[in-house]
């Protein structure tokens, strides 16, 4: 199992929800309001008067199968979409439930 954590401007929700959906990753949690900055460019998403962007991150545990698929799918979206800000992250998991 992997955990794949996505996080990205909140202007793109809908996109990312489709690609999940498009994907059959239906269970995730949902954090609808994250600040953060880029590691090399872009502006912060801070939710302030200076810095208004917010980011919205996402968090699933998928079947190994499922992550390449899942990168290519945000790699794509990503290129469209270079202003907006994104990241991908994903680790090995244990699930017990």
């Amino acid at each position: 199992m992997k955990a794949l954590f996505i996080s990205y401007n909140q202007a793109m929700t809908e996109r990312i929800a489709t690609m999940l959906d498009e994907l059959d990753i239906r269970g995730y949690t949902l954090f609808p309001l994250t600040h953060g900055r880029g590691s090399y460019t872009g502006e912060p998403h801070m939710g302030s008067h200076t810095w208004p962007a917010m980011n919205t991150s996402i968090i699933a545990v998928v079947d190994d199968s499922k992550v390449e698929p899942a990168m290519e799918a945000l790699r794509a979206i990503d290129k469209d979409t270079q202003l907006q800000g994104m990241r991908a992250f994903v680790w090995n998991v244990e699930a017990e439930m």
